[in-house]
């Protein structure tokens, strides 16, 4: 696995972001056509562009990372119908 300032490669905006999702357990890699991935055990890999030009692009990425993560979760503690919760 390559280190965050590798998978940068000159797109200092991504840094913040691949440093989160390596804080959070993700893998993250490069694809042969310049894409981001990242990959958790147990979840679906996400992608996103390298080398995204809106401004909120890195914010939109961290959010599926947090989707995917809480859907995990919830899939892992499913609600039961008709269990009492209180």
């Amino acid at each position: 696995m390559s280190n965050a300032h590798e998978l940068v490669r000159g797109h200092k905006r991504l840094l913040s972001l691949i440093e989160h999702a390596l804080s959070e357990g993700w893998n993250v890699s490069r694809t042969p056509g310049g894409h981001l991935k990242f990959v958790k055990p147990g979840l679906p890999p996400i992608y996103t562009s390298a080398t995204a030009s809106d401004h909120r692009a890195e914010r939109n990425a961290r959010a599926m990372l947090r989707r995917a993560q809480r859907h995990a979760t919830t899939a892992e503690h499913p609600v039961q119908e008709g269990a009492d919760y209180d």
